[in-house]
C-alpha cells in the first residue's frame, strides 16, 4: 500500500512587483519570491507553486490583487442595477459630500452603472419589514425582458428596506435567474441599512463578480491541470479584507470581501508576530514595490464597516488599512513648479527600477542604491544582482533632462525625504487624527522596503521601537498562511433604548445569525469549533454614526465610555439606539500555532552557493549617506546576528526577502522570537 502523499499550505500573496509564497516544511517556515506577471497573474502563482512542490498534493491559500485593481483600473464587468421606483440615480446622487470643497476642477468618481443600465421597480416595504407593494407577476416579466436587451454581464438588485424583509428582493431575483447573469442581492451581501453604501457595496460586488470568477477558476484549472501530471490535487482558498480566509466558492460568489486581501494578511502577521515579541500595541508599516499599507493594531486588528475603496464606499467589514501610492517602485519626477514628487506612479515589475535593468526612470529603489543603503549582490539573497553601474549613468542623464543641477547623492537623498513625508501622513491618519498617541505603540516595517524607511519614520513620530519580523518581505503572505477562516454576518435592527438593554431580543436575533453561520461553514465542508464574537453598532439618537460594541453585559456603559474616549463627551442620560447587530464567526487555523512559537525561515536556496557577501566579515564598513553625510556602515547578514546581541548603527542588516537600515544613534539586537528590534530612542 503506498503512502498517502503530504499536503502542503502554501500561502501566495500577489503584488505589483513581486509575488510572495511562504509555506511550512519539516517544521521550518520557507519562501520564494518570483517577479510578477501582471498580465496573468495566475501564471506567477503555477510557477512558484511548481518549483515548491512536485507531488504533495496543495492547498493555496491566495491573497489577490485582482479585485482592487479591476476599480482601480474601471475594467469590471457590464452591470445592470434594479432598485426601487425612484431610486435609480441613488449612486449617483450619494451623500454630495465633496472631498476638496473649494476645487473647483474636482472630478467626482463615476459610477459603476451608466443611467442607462438602471432599472426601477414597483414595490415597497416599510422600515419596520411590512411590505406596501408586491412587484405583479407581468412586472417582473417586463423587468426581466428589459434588462435582458441590455446584455448585462451581472446584476445587481438593492431595494429599500430589504434588510427588514427580504421577500420583494427575491422575487425580483428569482424572475431574474432565467439570464443566466451572476446575481448579486444585497440582502445577502450587506442587510443594513443606508441605501446608498448598501447599493454600492452590491454594485461593486457585480462588478468585480465576473472578473474574480474568470480569475479563480482559471487559477483553479491551471493549478488542476498541473497537478493532474503529477498525480496531485490542489485546493484554493481565498484571503478576505476582513482578515481571515474564505473558500474559492465563496470568493466567487462575494468577491466585494476580497479587494483588500493582500494588505488584509500584512495586518494578521505583523500583530502574529509582534505578540511573539510580547507586543500587543502596533502600527503595522508594509512597504511593497507600489503601495504602502500601515494600520493600527491596538490588542487586535478591528475591521470597519465603513470603507472606501477607489473613492467607492464599501460596506463589508474590512481591517482598517490607509493605503498611499508609496513603494520601492514608485517614480520620482519634478513637477511643473520645480519641486520633487514621488509616486503614486510606479514601475511595476515591468519595466522595473532603472537598477533591475530595463526601466529608465528613477525611483526609491534608485535612490538607496545610490546612497549606498541597498547592497547590489545582497538583493533576494544574491539570486538576482542590482545593477549599480547601469543605475548612476541613466539617473544623471535623466537629471539633465530635467536642467536639475543637483548631484546624485542630494537627488536620491530628496527623493527618500519625499516619500518618507508621504509616509509619514499615512501613519498620522490611523494615529494621532484617530486619537491613538503613536509613542505608546511599536512601528512593525515589513515589505521588501519597510526596513528601509521605518526608522526614520519612527523617529520623526517619536514611535519608541521598531520591529523588523522574520520574513519581512514576505510577511503578508505569512499572515495569509496563520489566518483562521471567517465569516462575518449582520442585521440592521434600529431599536431604541433608554437604560436597559433588552438581551432577550438581542439573543434571539444574534442565533439567528448563528445558525446562519453554522450552515455556511457545514456548506463548505469546515470541520471544528466555531468562535463567535458579538458587537453591536451603537449611537446616541440623532447622530449619522455609530461606534462598534462588543455586547456585554455592561454594554450601555462601555458605549458611553467609547464615546468620551473617541469624542471627549458622553450623555449617559440621553436615549440610545442599537443600530446594527454583528456577529464573527471564527475557525482556528491549522496553522496558526506557527504564530505563537520560534520562526525559523529559510529561503529555497539559503543553503546552496555562496553569495559575494557570504566571503566578506560581518565587521566590515561600507560607506552608507545619511542626512547628507557618508557613515562607514557596518553590513550584516541577518542570519549571522546572534539572539539578545546589541548592536550599535549606522547598519544595513541584509537577509532574502528585504535590507533593513538602522541609522547613526540607534541600537538593535534580534530577540528570542527572531525579530529584528530596533530601539530609536
Amino acid at each position: 500500500m503506498s503512502r498517502p502523499s503530504p499536503t502542503h499550505r502554501i500561502a501566495i500573496d500577489t503584488g505589483g512587483t513581486f509575488t510572495d509564497c511562504v509555506w511550512v516544511e519539516r517544521g521550518r517556515v520557507r519562501m520564494l519570491k518570483v517577479f510578477s506577471t501582471p498580465v496573468d497573474p495566475s501564471q506567477a502563482i503555477a510557477d512558484a507553486v511548481a518549483k515548491i512542490s512536485a507531488r504533495s498534493r496543495i492547498v493555496l491559500l491566495h491573497g489577490t490583487t485582482v479585485g482592487t485593481n479591476t476599480l482601480l483600473q474601471r475594467k469590471g464587468a457590464r452591470v445592470a442595477l434594479i432598485t426601487t421606483a425612484g431610486f435609480e440615480d441613488m449612486i449617483e446622487i450619494g451623500r454630495q459630500a465633496r472631498p476638496k470643497l473649494y476645487d473647483f476642477f474636482f472630478d467626482r468618481v463615476e459610477p459603476l452603472v451608466p443611467s442607462e443600465l438602471r432599472f426601477g421597480i414597483d414595490e415597497r416595504t416599510d422600515a419596520e419589514g411590512q411590505i406596501l407593494n408586491r412587484p405583479s407577476l407581468q412586472e417582473l416579466e417586463s423587468l426581466a425582458a428589459k434588462v435582458a436587451e441590455t446584455k448585462p454581464e451581472a446584476i445587481a438588485i438593492s431595494l429599500l428596506f430589504c434588510f427588514a424583509n427580504p421577500a420583494n428582493e427575491r422575487a425580483v431575483a428569482q424572475a431574474l435567474m432565467k439570464l443566466g447573469a451572476p446575481l448579486s442581492t444585497s440582502h445577502q451581501i450587506l442587510p443594513e441599512f443606508r441605501e446608498y453604501e448598501r447599493t454600492s457595496t452590491v454594485v461593486v460586488n457585480a462588478y468585480l463578480q465576473p472578473v474574480m470568477q474568470r480569475y479563480l477558476k482559471s487559477l483553479d484549472r491551471r493549478l488542476r491541470d498541473a497537478a493532474s501530471q503529477v498525480r496531485r490535487h490542489s485546493n484554493i482558498f481565498v484571503m478576505q479584507s476582513s482578515g481571515g480566509i474564505t473558500a474559492l466558492d465563496t470568493a466567487v460568489r462575494e468577491p466585494v470581501r476580497t479587494v483588500l486581501s493582500g494588505p488584509a494578511g500584512g495586518v494578521v502577521g505583523a500583530a502574529a508576530t509582534a505578540r511573539r515579541s510580547g507586543l500587543e500595541q502596533i502600527i503595522s508599516f508594509d512597504m511593497g514595490g507600489t503601495s504602502t499599507d500601515v494600520a493600527l493594531v491596538d490588542r487586535e486588528a478591528h475591521a470597519s464597516s465603513q470603507s472606501e475603496v477607489a473613492g467607492l464606499p464599501v460596506g463589508v467589514p474590512m481591517l482598517d488599512i490607509h493605503t498611499v501610492g508609496a513603494g520601492g517602485g514608485s517614480i520620482a519626477r519634478f513637477d511643473a513648479a520645480g519641486a520633487l514628487r514621488v509616486g503614486p506612479e510606479s514601475a511595476g515589475a515591468d519595466p522595473g527600477p532603472i537598477c533591475y535593468g530595463k526601466g529608465v526612470l528613477p525611483t526609491v529603489t534608485d535612490a538607496h542604491l545610490i546612497l549606498g543603503r541597498l547592497q547590489p549582490h545582497c538583493f533576494l539573497g544574491g539570486e538576482f544582482q542590482l545593477d549599480l553601474e547601469r543605475t548612476r549613468p541613466v539617473v544623471k542623464q535623466w537629471l539633465g533632462k530635467q536642467h536639475s543641477d543637483l548631484s546624485l547623492e542630494q537627488f536620491a537623498a530628496g527623493v527618500i525625504r519625499v516619500v518618507n513625508s508621504n509616509m509619514e501622513k499615512a501613519l498620522r491618519v490611523v494615529s494621532i487624527e484617530r486619537g491613538h498617541d503613536p509613542r505608546r505603540f511599536a512601528l512593525v516595517a515589513f515589505g521588501g522596503a519597510g526596513g528601509l524607511h521605518a526608522c526614520e519614520l519612527a523617529q520623526a513620530l517619536g514611535i519608541p521601537r521598531v520591529v523588523v519580523p522574520a520574513l519581512p518581505g514576505a510577511l503578508s503572505a505569512f499572515g495569509i498562511l496563520v489566518s483562521d477562516v471567517v465569516k462575518d454576518y449582520s442585521r440592521t435592527v434600529l431599536w431604541r433604548v433608554a437604560d436597559k438593554i433588552p438581551f432577550a431580543r438581542l439573543e434571539k436575533e444574534f442565533a439567528q445569525l448563528s445558525q446562519s453561520a453554522q450552515r455556511d461553514f457545514r456548506t463548505e465542508g469546515w470541520a471544528g469549533a466555531i468562535r463567535e464574537q458579538r458587537s453591536v453598532d451603537l449611537r446616541y439618537r440623532g447622530q449619522g454614526y455609530e461606534l462598534n460594541i462588543p455586547l456585554r453585559r455592561s454594554l450601555l456603559a462601555d458605549f458611553h465610555a467609547a464615546h468620551a474616549r473617541r469624542y471627549g463627551y458622553s450623555h449617559a442620560d440621553r436615549e440610545v439606539e442599537l443600530v446594527t447587530l454583528r456577529l464573527r464567526a471564527t475557525l482556528k487555523s491549522p496553522q496558526g500555532r506557527i504564530g505563537a512559537g520560534p520562526i525559523r525561515a529559510d529561503s529555497p536556496r539559503a543553503a546552496a552557493r555562496p553569495t559575494r557577501r557570504d566571503s566578506l566579515s560581518r565587521q566590515e564598513r561600507l560607506p552608507v549617506i545619511f542626512s547628507g553625510k557618508k557613515f562607514p556602515t557596518a553590513i550584516y547578514r541577518r542570519d549571522q546576528l546572534a539572539i539578545g546581541k546589541r548592536h550599535s548603527g549606522p547598519a544595513v542588516i541584509t537577509e532574502y526577502s528585504a535590507t533593513t537600515v538602522v541609522p547613526p544613534g540607534m541600537r538593535f539586537w534580534l530577540d528570542d522570537a527572531g525579530s529584528l528590534l530596533v530601539k530609536v530612542r
